[in-house]
């Protein structure tokens, strides 16, 4: 009985190509009791794999966190083994703007801690005293609001490339950085303002309004669904789109577009660009920023030192690589000290005081 992947990201690769067949990109989330959670893993994965459901799955004993890809001919059969499930019974999916057959390339369930890394204690608050889920018509008419403060719940390097207008875009590289940072800046603003939060699909915010209740804050409100709910809200009900930019997205595909605005710029030469590249020398492995021109000169590389690492046989840059980590620069994010068109360091909640 098959319980893990077997297969490389290169095999399973060649195997999509050679079926043809069209893949959704779906995400969903649920804050749920689950006793056994290695049992329930298993579970899991027995079913999807059978279906070719790829993607990163993360099972707690708070609940499960999926972004995956089906085969669009397996979906019904994929949500009916949703509906199988008591708690996951029309779940909410939030299924992708834009498609890739090779968003993924295998099935991983992993048993964690939390589905969701936000440091917090949850023994200390009611995690189901959460805020006010709005949809798409609501929260526009909420963000206009000038009562109203709009916070991204998001990374800097997810929001550089796309956020609402008048947002407040946080300066972390972390979801648990973000929460006692907007917390103390807007201590000023718990009983007088709606505290509006968004995130890429609604998890982090399911959390957070909880955890700012919990604070005292009296009007919380949270984007149902995210940004990519809310994108497919608006096309539907022919609303009008206030999110400008591209939306970040944890696969192969690293966003997908919502506006035709490109708001960010090439961290190697500041040409206005907004798609995110790993630096293709595997002992670095950077996020960061990229324009196609620089992509061509510098060889997928976010430095020079690392392009002429990159083209050494394979066997030797593994060599290299033997015994040392990877650079501390991976965890930077975009924030690397030889990218001289990096995003600019700034308190954001300046806005606020204007």
């Amino acid at each position: 009985m098959q319980l893990y992947n077997n297969l490389s990201a290169k095999e399973r690769a060649e195997l999509i190509s050679q079926a043809g067949k069209e893949r959704l990109t779906i995400s969903f989330y649920k804050y749920a009791k689950i006793g056994n959670t290695e049992i329930f893993r298993n579970h899991m994965f027995l079913a999807w794999d059978q279906l070719e459901v790829l993607g990163r799955i993360y099972i707690a004993t708070e609940g499960i966190n999926a972004q995956l890809s089906v085969p669009a001919e397996n979906f019904e059969s994929f949500k009916t083994h949703l509906d199988s499930i008591t708690f996951l019974e029309n779940v909410r999916l939030n299924v992708a703007i834009e498609h890739d057959n090779f968003a993924f390339l295998k099935l991983k369930v992993k048993v964690r801690h939390k589905i969701v890394a936000d440091g917090l204690n949850d023994d200390t608050f009611d995690v189901t005293n959460k805020g006010v889920h709005v949809g798409a018509q609501k929260f526009n008419e909420l963000i206009e609001d000038p009562n109203t403060v709009l916070v991204d719940m998001r990374n800097h390097y997810e929001s550089e490339i796309g956020h609402f207008k008048n947002a407040i875009t946080p300066d972390v590289d972390t979801f648990r950085e973000s929460l006692d940072l907007i917390e103390d800046d807007l201590k000023a603003h718990k009983e007088d303002k709606n505290l509006v939060m968004y995130c890429t699909g609604g998890i982090r915010c399911e959390k957070a309004s909880a955890y700012y209740k919990h604070k005292g804050f009296k009007k919380v409100f949270q984007l149902e669904g995210g940004i990519i709910n809310y994108a497919r809200q608006v096309e539907k009900e022919g609303l009008e789109n206030k999110f400008i930019g591209k939306n970040f997205v944890f696969d192969q595909r690293r966003s997908e577009r919502i506006s035709d605005d490109v708001i960010a710029n090439c961290h190697q030469c500041g040409k206005p660009a907004d798609l995110h590249t790993n630096c293709a020398n595997e002992a670095c492995h950077l996020l960061f920023i990229q324009c196609d021109e620089c992509k061509e000169k510098m060889e997928n590389c976010c430095s020079t030192n690392c392009m002429e690492i990159n083209r050494l046989p394979y066997e030797e840059q593994k060599a290299l690589r033997k015994g040392q980590g990877n650079s501390n620069d991976i965890f930077k994010k975009g924030r690397a000290d030889h990218l001289p068109y990096k995003k600019d360091l700034r308190n954001i909640f300046d806005v606020l005081k204007k």
